[in-house]
């Protein structure tokens, strides 16, 4: 039996200790600059052969046939696809293979040239500019006036029949109706007024939900009366301090909270009415009172910086 001589398998070991080495360094190279092109993630699977995962929420709920099912989309396909993204504009062309699904490519092209940037996934590129603004400067922002709480408050209560969108787009009607929501005039309105609202077609708010802000007004009176402010008596279950919640997936935002049930019930007892759990951690969210952004949303860190400042009453 051949037995390499100590030199010869020195030489032998060396040369396999470099190639390794190389191998290891262009694995590095290419799993570094992958990573550029969001959302795409190299995992290796239970056979050992790469795959592609982590295609973004809104990509994987359009085109799951298109991705997960294709078989004739090959590994190497879409390696080239993502070298070409990463490439110089004036060779991307001769990167992207016409195999690759169309829809994909062009996700993919989209999420690595947006400058848009990162928010809560119910946020989609559908959604209308009204809601997109609210979301981006009023919900979640920790809010101590008593005028904007009745308003957040009032239009949660809304929500039994409409969606953000369609609220907030006639918030400015509201506010007309309603005294710009302060509530020592709203607590005076007559049933001339509450009338004239609710034939408002352009309002388009049931009798009976304008019968309930202006009872919700008379209730915040009397809170007033007891607490200082209708911001102090709110807060004052917070102990003056926003909840900071660190959601990643918008399935884990609840709908109500143990908070809740507890505004909830007293609110109640109070007289307040349209106030159930649901309703009052909407509100919550909105009033800043909760911070549900997902984590990864940009706004979530500027909401928690204004939930760290120190409690002031306006």
């Amino acid at each position: 039996m051949y037995k390499a001589s100590p030199q010869r398998r020195e030489i032998v070991e060396k040369s396999k200790s470099e190639r390794e080495k190389e191998t290891k360094q262009n694995s590095n190279f290419f799993a570094k600059h992958l990573k550029r092109i969001y959302p795409i993630t190299l995992q290796r699977s239970s056979s050992s052969s790469f795959s592609l995962s982590s295609i973004s929420l809104s990509l994987s709920q359009n085109s799951t046939d298109s991705v997960s099912t294709d078989s004739n989309s090959t590994l190497e396909q879409k390696i080239s696809l993502a070298l070409g993204l990463i490439s110089s504009p004036h060779r991307r062309e001769t990167f992207v293979p016409k195999s690759i699904p169309q829809q994909l490519e062009q996700q993919l092209c989209q999420d690595f040239n947006s400058d848009e940037p990162k928010r809560c996934n119910w946020i989609t590129k559908k959604s209308d500019e009204v809601y997109v603004m609210f979301h981006d400067q009023q919900w979640g922002v920790p809010v101590y006036d008593d005028n904007l709480l009745f308003e957040f408050l009032a239009m949660s209560g809304m929500l039994m029949d409409y969606n953000w969108t369609e609220i907030l787009k006639r918030k400015e009607l509201f506010r007309e109706a309603f005294c710009e929501f302060d509530p020592n005039l709203v607590a005076k309105m007559g049933e001339k007024e509450i009338t004239e609202i609710a034939s408002n077609k352009a309002i388009m708010l049931q009798e009976s939900r304008v019968r309930c802000i202006v009872d919700n007004a008379k209730c915040i009176t009397k809170v007033v009366k007891e607490f200082g402010s209708f911001s102090s008596f709110i807060w004052g279950f917070m102990d003056y301090k926003p909840i900071i919640n660190k959601f990643k997936y918008s399935r884990n935002v609840p709908l109500r909270s143990p908070k809740a049930e507890i505004i909830s019930k007293d609110m109640i007892k109070r007289g307040f009415r349209f106030v159930g759990p649901v309703i009052v951690h909407s509100f919550m969210q909105a009033a800043g009172l909760t911070i549900d952004h997902l984590v990864d949303c940009f706004r979530h860190g500027d909401c928690v910086s204004l939930a760290e400042r120190p409690w002031r009453h306006i």
